[in-house]
């Protein structure tokens, strides 16, 4: 018989069996073994395993008529769903069978012809509702309405017809619209030419009137013919005057500033012309006072009607008629500075729509570019090309046809769209008396703000598209590098057609330069994020088993796709600057290596097996195998393997669980493992040490693991003890 001691300590193991997490019950089934009677408390366990066995006996017993019941409801549910199931089948047959009668399907196909039809006629409604202001051009015409019917044909070409679709009618009425404007204008011209007949019958009658009144006024205020046939009593009454006024709005509708312009011009001709031919009708203070007010309004009505002009073309309409109005009229004497000074102005507005349409042409060049190099196949097409751009590579012109050329398509393009801008920028400064060094200054302004803000900004929107990859940004630095080559043949091109020496003193010079520098510099720096993105890419399928009793032989998966990514990506890069490739190649290898870092000490990872770290290691062997090969040149050594440095030394301190020569060493410029932070191995240590306790259970009865454990937890405390050390 046992002792009431012994009895008492059994139960209490009994106790902690039961209550006990089975990852902690080492230390109590040690105590059983320790003990003593061991026989006893077995006889006791096996007691306690019956009393738990009719206790769930109990308990089963208790709830097994409600599975009974459970069970009966079931079946009764599944008559249920029996009945149901058919009901559904006959249902589904039913309608089947109804569904194959020829009377519905031909009732259903009518209802959608019949849809069909309604559709149809309301879109055909809806367009032709759009259509019907061009009903109203007929009567207009006939009642001489000619006005409205030049709005009616303004608001068709403008609205109506392209809200009304791409319909035969509707390009009819496209075509004949410019024929409808030509008649109007023909039509209001045989009226102005009938009215001058109908003048010619009267003109006996009108200049008896005429002399009769200039003899018998005071003074006479005329200032033309014009002015004294309208001041004549009953000269209305023989002449209708409709016709010049209708012409004359008909025209202005037409061309408004060509009309304007023309018509102040001969007016003032005219007045001259009466100054120097009569006495006494009009004197010279007279004509200059008018001449000062016409002048200031001109300039007004000019201004407010060219700053809604958003065509470049007609602005050179605009200014090539102001030049010829002010030059007529300067032969008469006339001061017209102030109309220079306005087309000066205008000047900059014409530059601004110039900027416009240019960033237009450039986004359009660099969507559509495919961002390869152009294929030559044969000697004319290389000399096309040649004379679009200017390029000279003795090497490649050595090497037979068919070739490729290191630049894109959008090199020449953007070239030639450059030289057209220049040559716009000249058609304005043609007649305005300029100097060849103006000309030369305004068009070299132009061209910067062109190169510095238009093409800028178009080529960093190109760099920072979504969907742009590192194939594409290799291409933009190169197509950059050879854009900013050709600066110089602008600067050339500017001076030819100006006639000014490039180095003439005060030449503005071009900032094509640095445009381009900082368009390559954006493409690197988004080469260097876009390298890092695809690294984490695949950093995001690393799936270790932190846990592993034995690391592979093998690099894993996601790491050998990683490297083969990295060889053909860099393998793209030999037509790089040396210096780009090598800064390109070395940032991802110390993203790669820090990310590795972080992904074996990351929180989430809370236990690391020496297992897991020997596979963890033989992956960052194949990234310093990577490294060594030189995926790109010019690296003197192992600059490259350094990247992986810190790496190293870590794995190297676990895998040889050299922690001697680490706590001895550290601190010293010749340290083995002077790359290693005492942080980051202690929360590396932690991990293994979590391990440790957790995965062995019995491990504390083997000396050697006991013993390994010990350490573990000396070397913790001295990393501890070295951290605060560091700190203080």
């Amino acid at each position: 018989m046992a002792s009431a001691e012994t009895a008492a300590e059994h139960e209490r193991i009994l106790r902690e069996i039961e209550s006990t997490d089975t990852n902690c019950i080492g230390p109590t089934l040690r105590s059983v073994y320790d003990g003593q009677e061991h026989g006893l408390f077995m006889d006791k366990l096996e007691g306690r395993i019956r009393n738990h066995d009719r206790e769930i006996e109990k308990m089963c017993n208790h709830h097994f008529q409600g599975f009974v019941d459970s069970i009966t409801e079931l079946l009764k549910v599944r008559g249920e769903a029996q009945k149901l199931k058919c009901q559904v089948t006959e249902t589904n047959q039913k309608l089947q069978n109804d569904g194959k009668e020829v009377c519905l399907l031909t009732s259903m196909d009518e209802l959608r012809q019949c849809r069909l039809q309604q559709r149809n006629i309301a879109t055909t409604i809806d367009k032709l509702t759009h259509c019907l202001p061009g009903t109203n051009i007929g009567p207009s015409k006939v009642q001489k309405k000619y006005y409205p019917a030049l709005r009616t044909l303004e608001q068709l070409e403008e609205s109506c017809l392209p809200q009304a679709g791409s319909y035969r009618f509707c390009g009819i009425m496209s075509e004949n619209i410019p024929r409808l404007r030509t008649h109007i204008r023909d039509v209001s011209m045989s009226d102005l030419k009938d009215f001058l007949e109908s003048i010619r019958k009267h003109s006996d009658k009108i200049g008896e009137t005429a002399m009769k009144q200039c003899c018998s006024s005071v003074q006479v205020m005329c200032l033309s013919l014009t002015h004294i046939i309208l001041q004549i009593p009953g000269a209305q009454d023989l002449v209708d005057f409709s016709p010049v006024y209708r012409c004359l709005h008909i025209y202005t509708v037409l061309v408004k500033c060509v009309s304007f312009t023309q018509a102040h011009a001969f007016f003032f001709v005219v007045e001259d012309h009466i100054l120097h031919t009569t006495q006494g009708l009009v004197n010279r203070a007279y004509v200059e006072e008018l001449w000062e007010l016409a002048l200031s309004k001109t300039i007004a009505a000019l201004r407010t009607h060219s700053s809604y002009c958003t065509d470049p073309d007609l602005i050179l309409d605009l200014k090539n008629l102001i030049v010829l109005f002010a030059d007529t009229l300067q032969g008469y004497g006339f001061p017209v500075n102030q109309l220079f000074d306005m087309l000066l102005e205008m000047r900059d507005q014409y530059g601004e729509i110039l900027l416009k349409k240019w960033n237009q042409s450039f986004r359009q060049i660099l969507d559509q570019d495919n961002y390869s190099p152009i294929p030559v196949a044969s000697p004319e097409e290389y000399q096309r090309i040649a004379g679009q751009f200017p390029f000279q590579d003795p090497e490649l012109d050595k090497m037979p046809f068919p070739k490729k050329l290191p630049f894109s398509e959008f090199v020449p393009k953007v070239y030639s769209q450059l030289k057209e801008f220049i040559y716009a920028c000249l058609k304005y400064s043609e007649d305005l008396h300029l100097s060849s060094t103006e000309i030369d200054d305004m068009i070299r302004k132009s061209t910067n703000l062109l190169l510095t803000r238009t093409l800028s900004h178009c080529l960093q929107y190109a760099i920072k598209k979504k969907n742009v990859g590192l194939a594409e940004l290799v291409q933009i630095i190169i197509n950059t590098t050879h854009l900013e080559q050709s600066c110089h043949y602008l600067e050339e091109f500017i001076s030819n057609i100006t006639n000014v020496p490039p180095d003439t003193i005060n030449a503005t010079k071009l900032y094509g330069t640095s445009t381009f520098k900082d368009a390559r510099h954006a493409a690197e720096e988004e080469i260097y994020t876009n390298l890092n993105q695809k690294i984490d890419q695949f950093l995001q399928l690393a799936d270790y088993d932190w846990t592993a009793a034995q690391g592979g032989a093998q690099a894993s998966d996601y790491l050998s796709d990683l490297i083969a990514f990295l060889c053909s990506t860099f393998a793209v890069f030999t037509h790089l600057p040396g210096k780009v490739a090598q800064t390109a190649c070395m940032s991802a290898c110390k993203h790669l290596s820090t990310s590795l870092l972080q992904l074996l000490l990351e929180g989430d990872v809370r236990q690391v097996s020496m297992g897991a770290l020997q596979q963890f290691n033989v992956d960052v062997k194949e990234c310093e195998r990577f490294a060594r090969a030189g995926p790109v040149p010019g690296f003197q050594g192992d600059t490259l393997l350094l990247a992986f440095i810190d790496l190293r030394q870590l794995l190297d301190l676990f895998t040889q669980w050299d922690w001697s020569t680490y706590l001895a060493d550290y601190g010293r410029p010749t340290c083995k493992y002077l790359r290693v932070n005492p942080q980051t191995a202690l929360t590396l240590l932690e991990k293994m040490k979590d391990t440790s306790r957790k995965n062995n259970m019995f491990a504390q009865f083997r000396k050697n693991e006991r013993d390994k454990q010990k350490l573990i937890d000396t070397v913790v405390k001295q990393l501890r003890n070295l951290i605060a050390t560091n700190q203080a």
